[in-house]
């Protein structure tokens, strides 16, 4: 396989190889949504719902510029969607009525426990 062909036939997160630096490790704590999408995927996979796999094939399905756009569990979360619209389980005129009765909810308190708060 030629240079080309391999870049061409990479993967979004296929970085492997490629000129970018060191990987910039941070451990923080989790924020609770983000402790909330990775228990999702633990019910998703126990339900024979979504899988690791299928989770892993929606994520790169995602593309190069949104994986660049989204943090790590942002990522989970739209794949999670797309294969839910994609096997029928769910709609997005659900999922957006649903989005809507949860930010119906939302209080100062728990503003800061919403996917999204810490973005300016």
């Amino acid at each position: 396989m030629t240079e080309t062909e391999t870049i061409v036939t990479r993967l979004p997160n296929d970085i492997g190889g490629l000129p970018a630096g060191p990987v910039q490790r941070v451990d923080h704590e989790l924020e609770p949504w983000e402790k909330r999408c990775h228990a999702l995927a633990d019910v998703l996979d126990f339900h024979k719902i979504i899988n690791t796999e299928e989770k892993r094939c929606g994520v790169e399905a995602l593309g190069s510029e949104m994986i660049g756009q989204l943090t790590y569990y942002e990522r989970w979360i739209v794949a999670f969607a797309n294969i839910l619209f994609r096997k029928q389980i769910l709609t997005p005129g659900e999922l957006a009525h649903k989005m809507d009765e949860v930010q119906g909810r939302s209080t100062p308190e728990t503003d800061d426990d919403a996917a999204g708060s810490r973005r300016p």
